[in-house]
């Protein structure tokens, strides 16, 4: 009986002095300064687009803009809609089309400050196992979404896998459902900090077949599975203060 209460002691403490995956992702979001994102006005560049956001106090707005046909496009999200602009002029959007180009722009500026944003509402996280890549230690944690506040992709899985050393994300990998769906997983480099806020870009790989779980595209990537698909490149990034906001 002594023995069994022993072990029941040694387990309780065991437990309780393991990391769970909040305060993994949590200490991530502090290191990359993600906090230093409210109140702020970014900008970059990626592939011909410029891109601009400002957060402040849980609102947001999301724009991107580029040349079509002689003519600018400007496209605006925020909390609560999304518009677009031709010539500065605004331009009637079907819903279809408008869930479309919110999508597309929102999915520029999640994956630029990630891992910002993890610590939403309804965001779920659960470590899954300490592993090693390249001879590094990592957290590795699965991220998911509820259906309320989760957004039009709440079915989407990702995977992060957090420095023990230095608490960052070096490698993310995600599940997603539009299109016909797939699976990527990303390398973090270039890691540089502006105005107290850390940027990445990626290597953006594939495996060769969506059998293979998402959980394993670590171990692919170790053995020289997957396929290099693009680089994901942020140029000229700017951070400022964004005065009042808007």
């Amino acid at each position: 009986m002594k023995n069994m209460g022993f072990l029941l002691l040694l387990s309780i403490i065991v437990l309780s002095c393991a990391p769970k995956a909040e305060d993994i992702v949590a200490k991530a979001i502090e290191n990359a300064g993600g906090h230093a994102i409210n109140g702020r006005e970014i900008e970059f560049d990626f592939r011909d687009k410029h891109y601009r956001s400002v957060h402040k106090d849980g609102r947001f707005l999301l724009e991107r803009s580029y040349d079509k046909d002689s003519a600018m496009i400007r496209d605006v999200l925020t909390n609560d809609h999304f518009e677009r602009f031709v010539n500065d002029s605004l331009v009637q959007v079907p819903d279809s089309m408008a869930v479309r180009y919110s999508n597309s722009v929102n999915s520029v500026h999640y994956f630029a400050y990630l891992p910002y944003g993890l610590d939403g509402a309804a965001v779920n996280k659960e470590l899954l196992a300490e592993v090693n890549v390249k001879g590094k230690s990592y957290y590795k944690v699965k991220v998911s979404f509820d259906q309320e506040g989760g957004g039009t992709d709440f079915e989407d899985v990702f995977i992060y896998w957090i420095s023990k050393d230095h608490a960052k994300v070096d490698y993310l990998a995600y599940e997603y459902h539009t299109n016909g769906g797939g699976m990527r997983f990303r390398e973090a480099y270039n890691r540089r900090t502006i105005g107290g806020i850390d940027f990445v870009d990626y290597r953006n790989y594939k495996p060769s077949s969506l059998e293979y779980p998402i959980t394993v595209t670590d171990s692919l990537f170790e053995a020289g599975a997957l396929e290099l698909l693009s680089v994901i490149a942020l140029e000229n990034v700017m951070v400022s203060p964004c005065g009042e906001c808007n």
